[in-house]
């Protein structure tokens, strides 16, 4: 039987930067994951995360294919009674020149292959995970070519239907929401200058986030027959549409590639770990795509795991590890999934307490500067909120370019 320290399943933008992670910090490495399909979704990194994938050469790799978020506005389009004064959050604040990047999912992947194939301990095997065997010593996993390999570790990132969860018999709830996301990219006439604004609708977020040039992202949540109907649209329509939706802040705007869409849910695990087993990504948690948590909570797991187990070389996948893991990711994870599932909720109900009560707590936000840059440390990093910003975020996106080498020692803890 074959064997490796670590086995990462699931090829997924989470998934392949936790084998990348493992792989860096020294662990011999294999990422099974059939090939994933085209992306044209793009996915917003922020703070710890940044500085995380950076450390791993992906920012370098993405080279000029990505763009600043400096500022991130909050405008209330929900014509309501009580409607709240529209937020801006600006990383000058905190003391960062932009909060984060946002960058194509396809451009993200092809920067994470490029330092994979600069990687000497990193062995990528296009195949699906089939079985999974978990005992004291080993967890040996069964690809689909009947190939078995055992690992001290075994990493599930193989989406929100992990196939290796289930094998492993932990329980999840899933759930889903009257919601579809119709996500599409587009080119307009006015610069963005560097700022998303995220639109809060009767229906949803409607949220647009900045590319290279003059070109963004937009994710607009809406009803389901509303979004079938939209997606029909002629191309001059919807862009009409589009515009009016952005009361035309970035001025006429032109559809720039496919248009997708998908309903909308989100699910929660009952442990994050089993047996020389650890849940990163979705085969952990998902929620709707609101303020950019998705993704940056998988890659929070993944810094988190590779940290923990390189503290724990000798044995990565011992229990004692795992336990860490599961107490590390705990508090970010239930405080993550149940803050975007309360504020997409209250943007559908019509109950009117919970109008003020919202209200209330963006005006809060925008008219005192204490709580709206703990929001915006707390946002970045969890729980930097009361201690400030580490070293690495301040490092790898404040604009300081000197003593980078000492993130490392940081995020690793050696000394």
């Amino acid at each position: 039987m074959q064997r490796r320290q670590i086995i990462v399943v699931g090829g997924g933008l989470a998934g392949t930067a936790t084998a990348l992670g493992f792989a860096s910090a020294g662990f011999d490495t294999l990422l099974a994951a059939p090939k994933a399909p085209d992306d044209a979704r793009s996915s917003a990194i922020l703070g710890r995360c940044l500085a995380f994938i950076a450390e791993l050469g992906v920012v370098d790799a993405l080279g000029d294919r990505k763009a600043p978020l400096a500022v991130m506005r909050i405008v209330d389009d929900l014509q309501r009674l009580f409607r709240a004064p529209t937020v801006e959050f600006r990383a000058s604040e905190v003391g960062l020149s932009a909060f984060g990047i946002n960058a194509l999912n396809g451009d993200l992947a092809k920067a994470l292959e490029a330092c994979i194939e600069r990687t000497g301990n990193l062995e990528v095997r296009p195949l699906a995970a089939r079985d999974l065997a978990l005992s004291d010593d080993r967890a040996v996993v069964t690809l689909e070519d009947g190939t078995e390999i055992g690992a001290d570790l075994v990493v599930a990132a193989d989406g929100r239907h992990s196939a290796m969860r289930e094998a492993a018999g932990i329980g999840s709830r899933q759930w889903r929401y009257p919601q579809t996301a119709i996500v599409l990219n587009v080119e307009h006439k006015r610069d963005h200058g560097s700022v998303s604004t995220e639109f809060h609708t009767r229906t949803g977020p409607f949220t647009q986030v900045p590319l290279p040039g003059r070109r963004s992202s937009l994710v607009w949540v809406e009803d389901p027959k509303l979004a079938e109907l939209y997606v029909d649209l002629k191309p001059e329509k919807l862009e009409t549409t589009i515009a009016e939706k952005m009361h035309w802040i970035l001025g006429d705007v032109s559809i720039d590639g496919p248009i997708s869409r998908f309903p909308l849910g989100g699910s929660r695990v009952n442990q994050m770990t089993s047996t020389r087993l650890a849940l990163v990504g979705e085969a952990g948690h998902a929620f709707p795509p609101i303020g950019a948590q998705g993704l940056n909570l998988g890659l929070r797991d993944a810094e988190a795991l590779v940290r923990l187990a390189t503290e724990s070389r000798d044995d990565p996948g011992s229990r004692l590890m795992l336990r860490r893991y599961e107490a590390a990711r705990r508090g970010d994870v239930l405080s993550r999934t149940a803050g975007v599932d309360m504020l997409n909720r209250s943007l559908l109900m019509d109950f009117l307490p919970g109008q003020i009560a919202r209200s209330g707590t963006l005006a809060a936000m925008g008219l005192v500067g204490p709580l709206r840059q703990f929001a915006m440390r707390e946002g970045l990093v969890p729980g930097a909120g009361f201690v400030g910003l580490p070293r690495s975020v301040k490092k790898w996106i404040g604009g300081d370019e000197a003593g980078r080498e000492g993130v490392e020692q940081e995020r690793y803890g050696r000394h």
